[in-house]
């Protein structure tokens, strides 16, 4: 397939054959994961039986929460498979959430974003109701990016505040417009006109939440290009945005960097505490 198609770029250009060694790693360490106690599973944000999240508390005091919203192009995968990623933000000092959301085709993009609202309100009042009242910081891959950035911008707006002290953006896609010539459009069912009312792209504004947009530098120039692209507009329109590529790291790699409890994430995550 030519490397300038869409589908190349959004789909087959971006699959490595590791995938699979690295997705049951994944799986390995989130089986350890659950073996930790403290863990508050599949609690309801909706009536949706996706919509629900999981808690689980830092042993210490927290600095805060981390939300995390998962990768799927918003039609496969689900938050069991990221569990791992818990204990990494715990040993950083943050409570972490994990997020499940319903799928397209059953829903549209734009339901998927009023469920990550819901998701979010859920998760402050569940971690205020504890005493863990420290700030709230999104975290999203790849669609589940997109998803955060969406949050933020809806903090922006004077109709929908929400808790958010800052953006992790890995990965993601922030303009829907060329996946309409893919094969995922198959159940995203976007097209032209609502691709573009759900690209974010479109609607940054003043007053958004501090953002870091990382990507891996083995993910296809598109991928590339979606968070240099987005994190230009967050800071045409006076927000703070950092951006970097991780460098060997790939679509799903880039995670195992971004946990590193002295990396880039760990350190602009302890600024936004305050720390």
């Amino acid at each position: 397939m030519h490397p300038n198609t869409a589908e190349f770029q959004y789909v087959t250009g971006q699959m490595r054959e590791s995938f699979g060694e690295l997705l049951a790693r994944f799986e390995a360490r989130n089986a350890q994961a659950l073996t930790m106690p403290g863990w508050e599973l599949d609690l309801p944000y909706g009536r949706h039986a996706r919509e629900v999240v999981d808690v689980h508390s830092s042993d210490t005091k927290a600095l805060g929460t981390v939300v995390y919203f998962h990768a799927g192009y918003w039609q496969s995968r689900d938050k069991s498979q990221f569990r791992f990623l818990a204990p990494a933000f715990n040993a950083m000092g943050w409570d972490m959430a994990l997020v499940n959301y319903p799928l397209c085709p059953e829903v549209s993009v734009a339901n998927i974003v009023a469920s990550a609202a819901q998701a979010l309100q859920k998760i402050a009042t569940h971690q205020t109701e504890r005493g863990r009242t420290g700030p709230i910081v999104l975290c999203g891959h790849s669609a589940g990016a997109h998803l955060a950035i969406e949050l933020a911008l809806l903090q922006a707006s004077v109709a929908a505040p929400l808790p958010i002290s800052g953006v992790v953006a890995i990965s993601g896609v922030y303009d829907l417009q060329p996946l309409l010539d893919t094969t995922l459009n198959t159940r995203l069912q976007l097209d032209a006109n609502s691709a573009r009312a759900c690209s974010p792209t479109h609607r940054v504004r003043p007053g958004a939440t501090p953002a870091l947009f990382v990507w891996g530098d083995a993910e296809t120039p598109a991928f590339h290009a979606q968070s240099q692209d987005m994190a230009r507009l967050w800071q045409l329109q006076g927000n703070l945005a950092q951006c970097s590529a991780v460098a060997h790291a790939d679509h799903f790699s880039v995670l195992e960097h971004v946990i590193a409890t002295d990396g880039l994430v760990a350190k602009t995550l302890q600024s936004w505490a305050g720390g």
